[in-house]
Formats: structure tokens, sequence, C-alpha cells
């Protein structure tokens, strides 16, 4: 059974198929234990700091600039939107977000192929600290400056071979430390963990999970994650250091037929197809451009 790393360092207390371009992704699952926990509930700095240079990709009509000149996010309730069982971690949360990203560069985002086009380059904001401030309080609105939108894709493939995108916003990101991008390829058997937004929800961070296997481009691990989670940052557990950007897994939910809900599709650690994580080199090579 997984067991968390940063758990010793946690107080413990959507599914969507996504079509952009040619091809629908549904993507992720629960391996072993649900190794999801909130921002709030993470006791080390750097795994905080790591959380704050991610971001939400919320359809930018999804995101209203009010009075005071911020930003409010017109969301849906996880629970009910998905129609879940009342027994579902994060039921009651708000769900906004498409796809997740991570800072790479004073003003470039990277995410998944599949979640952003050069067509629809102008239609998301990417959104910094959407996430719970505590387990009651979603963020009622956020600062104009960790709102931000597209202004080109530098790079991008999505293809049966790859899935990436690097994406540059409107102007250089402030307050929020660019991320470091490992060098070498992960092997079976590295621990790592991700951040971002399962089915939309505010951020998450998942970690227990190791490394399956290594293929042509990809690596398989046994990460929980959801659609949404898609352009999510895969970290080095022990470095901190990105190693790749989630793309595509298992699927997320089941019918539960005797109390007629949803729920999360589970399997054990080492059971199910896993979950497919782009290679960060492809990142790394665009970033050279």
């Amino acid at each position: 059974m997984k067991r968390n790393s940063l758990v010793a360092s946690i107080s413990v207390a959507v599914a969507a198929t996504f079509s952009v371009g040619f091809v629908n992704i549904t993507p992720k699952v629960i391996y072993g234990e649900d190794n999801r926990v909130d921002v709030y509930q993470v006791q080390r700095a750097d795994i905080r700091e790591i959380a704050d240079s991610t971001v939400a990709l919320i359809p930018s009509r999804a995101v209203v600039r009010d009075a005071q000149g911020n930003f409010k996010i017109n969301t849906t309730t996880y629970g009910h939107e998905l129609d879940l069982c009342k027994s579902e971690p994060f039921f009651d949360q708000p769900t906004a977000a498409n796809c997740s990203g991570s800072l790479v560069g004073d003003d470039l985002i990277a995410t998944a192929g599949h979640c952003i086009s050069t067509k629809d380059c102008g239609t998301y904001s990417f959104v910094f600290g959407f996430r719970m401030l505590d387990a009651k309080t979603a963020p009622q609105t956020i600062s104009a400056d960790d709102v931000y939108t597209c202004k080109e894709i530098v790079a991008r493939e999505y293809t049966s071979a790859q899935d990436y995108a690097l994406v540059r916003l409107d102007r250089p990101v402030r307050g929020h430390r660019v991320l470091a991008i490992q060098s070498t390829p992960v092997q079976p058997g590295d621990d790592i963990y991700v951040v971002g937004h399962p089915s939309g929800l505010p951020t998450k961070i998942a970690d227990g999970a190791k490394v399956r296997s290594q293929k042509n481009g990809y690596f398989v691990t046994n990460l929980d994650t959801y659609g949404g989670n898609s352009g999510s940052a895969v970290f080095n557990a022990r470095t901190n250091e990105i190693v790749g950007i989630l793309v595509r897994g298992a699927q997320d939910f089941a019918y539960d037929r005797v109390n007629q809900c949803t729920v999360s599709n589970r399997c054990t650690d080492d059971g199910c197809r896993g979950e497919d994580v782009t290679n960060i080199s492809f990142i790394s090579q665009a970033l050279k451009q």
C-alpha cells in the first residue's frame, strides 16, 4: 500500500473528457491510498512554494473582473456537478479548471498539448492561487496580479507519440518562482509527486507514488490523478525538480449501482494501466529555442 512521504509533514484532517484538436483524452484514477491533499494541509514550506508556482487553466469566460479590479472565478460544486457519492473527498469544493500548468520561465507555462492550441490560446486564463484557504474556505477572489492570459504557443506537440505545450503568457510573472527542471530522465522506482487541479478542483498535492516504467518519450506511474490534472507538473520527491507533465491515464470514475452515485475508480498500486507522464526533456528543449 502506498505511503505518503509528505504525509509525515501533513496534518491529515472531474472527471471530464477534454477535447482539443482531434482526440479526446479521458485521464486518471486513484492507486492504493488516496494521497490527494490541499495546500493548506502541507507543513513543508518548500512544497507550498512549489504549489504557489502552479496554475489552473480556466476558461476566460469564467474569470470575471469585479469592481475592485480583481477576479471572481465562476465555479460549480464538485460533488453535485459529477453526481458523486457523499463519501467522495472534496465533495463540497468548487471546480473550475480544465487543466493544470507550471511556471518554467519568467513568462512561460508548461502544460499538456491537448490542453491548449494556437486556436484557443486566447480563450484561457492562467490563474495562480486557486486553492483552498482552509477546510471550508475556497478563494472568493483572485488578485489581478495572479491572472494571466496566453500570448502565444512557443512549442506544442499533440500526437500519438507526444503530448506537451509551452505557453508564453501576456506578461512576466511576479511573486512566484520559476520551478527547477531535472536534467536526467527518471528511472523505474523513483519516488515522485504531482501538483495540480484534479477534476478542476483547487490545487491538490498527491505524493507517495513511483515511476513504474520508462517508455519512448514518456513514463508510467501510479500517481493519484484525474481529468484536470492534465498538464500538471510531476516532481522528483527527493530534489523537487520537475521530471514530467501528466497527460493521460485510467478511467477516473465508476458508478456505484447500490447507492446510485459515482465514486472514484480505484486500483492497486501496481494495477490498472497506470498514469502516463511526458518526459520533461521536451519542455527543456523548447526552452532552448
